[in-house]
């Protein structure tokens, strides 16, 4: 696949963690793959190798960083590919807080002692900033809520609409352009698993 002269981001969510699996919030505790997060990143090598990428970058935290070594890749380490810090939420669902605050979503409401959508978006844009200075075809290896907010803030869209990006355990999203527009060119491939 010959590379881009603008960057191409090639995003790829971490596989499966009991966590994910639980659906708690999985920010910054240092959380293991399963035995089926390890096969899952296996599965989508496949699909990742079919990439020639001039860099490759991924979260500090292990889940993604096995995650990347499962699908052929050296990453670099990047701390703005951290998970959003959820402060008193971390290892709580969403049901689990709405049970003491109705309606809660991490998108909307505040995270007692973690990140604002907001310091997450700066952080993501900081990340941008840096990469649209890159050519070539750009690997990313983290976390979904990160991942969301970056497939909106490369729209131009702000933070909370990475709520409107889905976005499944081992997964391969692609984000790049039309002529001069940032686009959404692949999201939440699962790249045949399941």
């Amino acid at each position: 696949m010959a590379e881009p002269p603008r960057p191409e981001l090639i995003l790829v969510r971490h596989g499966e963690t009991e966590w994910s699996r639980e659906r708690k919030h999985t920010g910054r505790t240092d959380v293991a793959l399963t035995d089926h997060g390890r096969a899952q990143a296996r599965h989508i090598a496949t699909a990742v190798e079919a990439f020639r990428f001039t860099h490759s970058y991924a979260s500090p935290l292990s889940r993604a960083l096995e995650t990347a070594r499962l699908v052929g890749l050296d990453p670099d380490i990047e701390p703005d590919l951290l998970e959003w810090d959820y402060g008193r939420y971390e290892g709580i669902t969403t049901a689990e807080i709405r049970e003491t605050d109705p309606g809660w979503s991490v998108w909307t409401h505040p995270v007692l002692d973690g990140e604002s959508i907001d310091e997450v978006g700066t952080r993501v844009d900081r990340l941008l900033h840096r990469l649209l200075e890159l050519e070539g075809h750009i690997a990313l290896v983290a976390h979904a809520h990160v991942l969301r907010v970056l497939g909106a803030r490369w729209l131009g869209l702000d933070a909370v609409e990475g709520r409107r990006f889905a976005l499944d355990t081992a997964t391969l999203s692609i984000l790049g352009w039309e002529r001069e527009n940032r686009v959404v060119l692949r999201w939440n491939d699962p790249c045949g698993w399941g």
